[in-house]
């Protein structure tokens, strides 16, 4: 059965890549980390049992940006929201199960995405649920079928988001995978192992 992973990421550019945590830790080094930790999140993450596209911003820049890996299909996320982005990138692979990730998740593995494709065989939904009440995860057993309110009405980046993202599928069938965190405040960086900042200014 044919499986899609998408990794939404922006062009890790300071002032323009996880902005709030930049106004912990500074611009350049949010833009460091951001650029190293997506990269080593894409090697971890290249398994035989999915294809990898990368769902990228800004539309232009970052499809020919050179900070990911060449050989992996690159779509723009667009306009909109994030709940508008997502649903436009899931709704773009119309074969197969189809899981869509950040790319700030240090702690996450194979096991955790094989895990959540695994719970489609079952499920319309999948939510990989973030210690900050969000999601670090969402997939949908079908791009042709994602549900139609999906991320309507949702209070993003708060501790809601999850609860309403859930709401939003109503009638569907949902399951939820491993709890993991994300990385938006400099106090988070504190549980993740990738952050050892040398120097470097955040240009790939």
């Amino acid at each position: 059965m044919r499986q899609t992973l998408i990794v939404m990421l922006k062009e890790p550019r300071p002032g323009r890549v996880k902005t709030r945590l930049g106004r912990d830790i500074g611009a350049v080094a949010a833009a460091w980390w951001f650029r190293h930790q997506s990269n080593a999140l894409i090697r971890r993450l290249r398994d035989p049992r999915w294809r990898i596209v990368l769902s990228v911003a800004p539309d232009v820049a970052g499809q020919a940006s050179r900070c990911w890996p060449p050989d992996l299909e690159r779509m723009p996320q667009g306009h909109g929201d994030i709940g508008q982005r997502m649903v436009r990138a899931l709704r773009r692979v119309p074969v197969g199960r189809v899981c869509l990730v950040g790319g700030d998740i240090p702690g996450m593995t194979r096991t955790h995405v094989a895990r959540a494709f695994t719970r489609l065989g079952a499920s319309d939904v999948v939510f990989g649920p973030a210690v900050d009440g969000g999601f670090w995860l969402i997939g949908v057993r079908h791009g042709r079928q994602v549900p139609p309110a999906l991320f309507q009405g949702v209070r993003w980046s708060g501790p809601h988001t999850l609860a309403d993202s859930v709401g939003s599928v109503a009638g569907s069938r949902v399951a939820q995978v491993d709890r993991l965190a994300d990385v938006d405040r400099g106090e988070d960086l504190r549980t993740a192992s990738h952050f050892d900042h040398d120097g470097d200014g955040g240009s790939c």
